[in-house]
C-alpha cells in the first residue's frame, strides 16, 4: 500500500532518483523518521540504465580532476565544479565498489561494470535501496504538487492518490511532468532541445562509404547567420576533433556527438541546416601532407595511386572516394601525378565541405539540453532557491554531458548531494 505521508518523497526512479533516495537513507543511518519513498511512473525503474551503452551501461568516465571534468558539459560547465569537488568520478567508483560492483576502465576512458552487463548496475542500485530502507513504488506517476502553508508538500499522483512529504525531490529527467511540477512551485524552464545526435548529410557520394571510421578527424561546423543576427558572434564556428564514423545517412562517432552537444541550440535555431568542414587528416599541416606526397612520388613512383595511400591509417575506401571526386585515375602511377592534382587532393583531405540537412534517425534519445536553470538551485545541496524543501536532481536540470558516462556522473553527483543534504536536515530537525 502506498503510504499517505513520508519524510522524503523522490519522484522519478532513474539513476539520480535512486542515488538521492539511497544517499538520504544511508546518511541518516538507514532510518529516516517517516521514511524515504521512491516513486517511479513506469512498471520498471532504471530502464534507461538497463538499455544504455548497448546493454553495458557506461556508468561514468575516467576523468578524475573536477577542473577538467566540467569541460565535458556543454550546459553546466564551471557551475558544476563545486558539486564535482565533493562527489566526482573517483567517488562514484568507490561508491559502487562499496556496494559490491566493480567498474573497469576501457582504453577510451569509459567505465563499465566488470560483468559488462547493465543489469549489474540496476541490481546494485536496487539492493542498496532495499538495504537502506527505501520504499519503492512503481507505476506511480507524480502529477501535481503544492507547497503546504506549514511547510512540506502535497503530491497528487496520476492514479488519484495523494502523498504528503516534508521534503520533495524531483528526479524526472526530461519528462514534462517534472517540469510542470517544478514550474507550479515557482521555477523557470530553459526550453529543452535534443543534444548528442548524429548528422544527416544532403545527398552525397560520401554516404556510399557507410561503415568507414577515421580517427582522428577534425570537424568544424559553419553556422549560417540567423535572420536579424546583430553580430558575427552568432555564427561562431564550433570545432571538435576525434573519431568519426560514416553512416548510410551521414556522420556519427564521438567527435560528431560532441560537436552536436555543444552546438545543440544553434543547430535547432537553424532547423539543423549548416555546412560541415571535415579535415580527414585530423589537423595535419599542409607542409606535412606535401612531404608525404613527395615521399610517395620518390619511394612509390611505380605504384598506382589506388594501391598506395599517403599514410597507412587513411581508409582505402575514403582515399579512392577522394580520387574519384577529384577526377583522378586511381591507376595513375605516383610518379605521374600532376602537381595540380596533388594540390586538389591535399585540399580534399584537409577541407572537404558537406551540407547538413538534419539530425540522424538515431539521435540520442536519452539526453536533452535544457531544464531548470542552475541559478535557481543551490548546487551545494541541490535544494531549490525558490521553494524551500524542494530538491532538483539529474537531467531535470539544465545540464548535459557529451556522452552517456558524463550524464550519468551528473546524476550520481546531484543525487548524492541531495541525499546528504536531506539527511542533514532530518538530523537537525
Amino acid at each position: 500500500m502506498l503510504p499517505s505521508r513520508a519524510s522524503v518523497v523522490v519522484v522519478g526512479g532513474g539513476p539520480a532518483g535512486f542515488m538521492a533516495a539511497i544517499a538520504a537513507a544511508e546518511a541518516a543511518g538507514g532510518s529516516v523518521p517517516g521514511g524515504v519513498l521512491l516513486l517511479e511512473s513506469t512498471p520498471e525503474p532504471l530502464h534507461k540504465v538497463l538499455i544504455s551503452g548497448g546493454g553495458r551501461c557506461n556508468v561514468t568516465h575516467a576523468c578524475w580532476d573536477p577542473r577538467v571534468l566540467v569541460d565535458h558539459y556543454p550546459r553546466g560547465g564551471k557551475a558544476l565544479r563545486g558539486p564535482f569537488s565533493r562527489f566526482a568520478t573517483g567517488d562514484t567508483v568507490a561508491w559502487f565498489q562499496a556496494h559490491g560492483l566493480q567498474l573497469v576502465e576501457e582504453p577510451d576512458g569509459r567505465l563499465f561494470p566488470r560483468s559488462n552487463r547493465s543489469s549489474s548496475v540496476v541490481d546494485t542500485l536496487r539492493r542498496a535501496a532495499i538495504a537502506a530502507g527505501v520504499e519503492l513504488h512503481t507505476a506511480q506517476a507524480g502529477q501535481v504538487a503544492e507547497a503546504l502553508p506549514g511547510g512540506g508538500f502535497r503530491l497528487r499522483l496520476r492514479s488519484g492518490a495523494e502523498v504528503e512529504a516534508e521534503h520533495l525531490v524531483l528526479a524526472t529527467g526530461s519528462h514534462p511532468s517534472g517540469q510542470r511540477i517544478a514550474a507550479s512551485l515557482g521555477h523557470g524552464l530553459v526550453a529543452p532541445v535534443p543534444s548528442l545526435f548524429t548528422l544527416t548529410l544532403a545527398d552525397h557520394p560520401l554516404l556510399d562509404l557507410a561503415g568507414v571510421a577515421m580517427d582522428p578527424v577534425q570537424l568544424e561546423l559553419l553556422l549560417p547567420p540567423l535572420p536579424g543576427a546583430a553580430s558575427a558572434g552568432a555564427t561562431k564556428p564550433q570545432r571538435q576533433r576525434g573519431p568519426v564514423l560514416i553512416t548510410h545517412w551521414g556522420l556519427s562517432g564521438p567527435a560528431t556527438l560532441r560537436l552536436t552537444a555543444f552546438a545543440a541550440r544553434a543547430l535547432r535555431e537553424r532547423r539543423y541546416r549548416a555546412e560541415l568542414r571535415v579535415d580527414w587528416t585530423g589537423g595535419r599541416k599542409p607542409a606535412e601532407l606535401e612531404g608525404w606526397f613527395v615521399d610517395a612520388r620518390r619511394e612509390q613512383a611505380r605504384r598506382q595511386l589506388g594501391n598506395w595511400r599517403p599514410w597507412p591509417d587513411l581508409s582505402r575506401r575514403l582515399w579512392l572516394h577522394l580520387l574519384t571526386l577529384g577526377g583522378i585515375d586511381a591507376s595513375l602511377r605516383w610518379a605521374d601525378l600532376p602537381r595540380r592534382s596533388e594540390q586538389a587532393l591535399v585540399t580534399a583531405l584537409r577541407d572537404s565541405r558537406y551540407q547538413i540537412s538534419g539530425r540522424g534517425p538515431f539521435g540520442e534519445e536519452f539526453v536533452t539540453a535544457g531544464g531548470i536553470p542552475l541559478a535557481e538551485v543551490n548546487l551545494a545541496t541541490m535544494e531549490s532557491r525558490v521553494q524551500p524543501g524542494l530538491f532538483l536532481v539529474g537531467e531535470l536540470l539544465d545540464v548535459d554531458g557529451v556522452t552517456g558516462g558524463f550524464n550519468f556522473q551528473h546524476c550520481w553527483t546531484s543525487g548524492w548531494l541531495a541525499g546528504q543534504a536531506l539527511a542533514a536536515q532530518r538530523t537537525c530537525s
